[in-house]
């Protein structure tokens, strides 16, 4: 109730004329896919102002440790870094799709750093969305990937005693508050970035991939023509990639692109989960769970995201009063992870929101 009632914040989302798949070549198609998915960074792209400045901010940075878990039977990619001390707190990252962990790293290591080393922190990815196809072709969906996460925690924090923070971006957010539901008890706080709660029939981008992934045949050679791609020599590879989507991306966000997503089995996967995704969120925002959580909740939303558009930011915030929202005026993109000015904004404002949690639970 009171929707209607509410004077929300009005945001202009890039308008982007759906692609004509039928007219289309299949190597155009591929292109467009992954332009469309991350078609939030085609908008105000000012978070490359911080320059190296910002940059400098942060000195040495402590390095991620890479490790493979078997979750509930799925080998599973981890990266994780421990406190210097003994830790305050426990972070658990979920990814957006793709799930490819790699393409964090910058973010996760900036926000280990910003949080003083007091931290913990762990980054989970969805299972498939790999360099090695560890399930041997099978496709996950997106209650399968909650489901994994869920278990994730079932076996890894069981024992843990400091709190246990979940941060999750685009429908890891999403994925965050499905984890939250099912663990009330366990889980201190949760941080949606950029979120994906709802689908957005006004955005012409999702219009064109929910009518790419509903197709079966389409999938299917997309993800032929991706891993035709990733055969190439990196080199050669990464040439195109860099010449085609990924011209303002990070050296490490283009060999992740290269090393794990064009490969078949990772192209389907994403594939696959995003029609799932498509399948079955709402068309408006769930906020009844949000409101009862509303003092361990945050949400930062995007200035040019379709993703989480700014009217899914109005519709929560009218309907949850008391709930920490806010708006990343900076400008960085929806897969800001793929720039490490990006990936230091949102690891400034995420380390802030999580240290006033804790200056408010101590």
């Amino acid at each position: 109730m009171g929707h209607e009632f509410c004077i929300g914040r009005s945001g202009v989302q890039a308008s982007l004329r759906p692609p004509n798949w039928s007219n289309r070549s299949l190597g155009r198609g591929f292109i467009d896919f992954f332009y469309l998915y991350s078609a939030s960074s085609a908008g105000d792209n000012s978070s490359s102002k911080m320059g190296g400045e910002s940059l400098e901010l942060i000195g040495s940075k402590q390095k991620a440790n890479y490790r493979v878990a078997r979750v509930s039977g799925y080998k599973t990619d981890l990266l994780e870094i421990h406190a210097r001390d003994p830790a305050l707190l426990h972070v658990l990252f979920i990814p957006g799709n793709p799930g490819v962990i790699n393409f964090y790293t910058d973010f996760f290591e900036s926000l280990h750093d910003l949080l003083g080393g007091t931290a913990s922190v762990t980054a989970i990815g969805h299972i498939s969305h790999s360099e090695k196809d560890w399930e041997n072709g099978k496709l996950f969906s997106l209650q399968e990937q909650i489901d994994h996460k869920v278990s994730f925690i079932e076996q890894e924090f069981k024992d843990v005693q400091v709190p246990l923070v979940l941060v999750g971006h685009s429908i890891g957010a999403y994925i965050c508050l499905e984890v939250f539901k099912r663990y009330p008890e366990k889980v201190s706080y949760c941080i949606c970035i950029h979120p994906f709660l709802a689908l957005n029939p006004a955005s012409s981008a999702q219009v064109s991939i929910g009518k790419l992934v509903r197709s079966p045949a389409l999938s299917v050679g997309l993800g032929c023509l991706g891993a035709m791609i990733g055969m190439l020599p990196f080199r050669v590879s990464s040439f195109v990639m860099k010449n085609s989507i990924t011209k303002l991306w990070s050296p490490q966000a283009v060999k992740t692109l290269c090393t794990h997503v064009l490969k078949y089995h990772s192209i389907r996967n994403v594939l696959f989960m995003a029609k799932t995704e498509f399948e079955n969120l709402p068309k408006k925002p769930e906020v009844d769970f949000i409101r009862i959580k509303k003092s361990q909740a945050a949400f930062l939303f995007g200035l040019h995201d379709h993703w989480g558009p700014l009217q899914i930011h109005d519709e929560i915030a009218c309907a949850v009063t008391g709930l920490r929202m806010e708006i990343d005026e900076d400008g960085n993109p929806h897969d800001f992870s793929c720039t490490e000015a990006g990936s230091l904004g949102i690891a400034k404002r995420v380390s802030g929101i999580i240290n006033n949690f804790l200056s408010g639970s101590s």
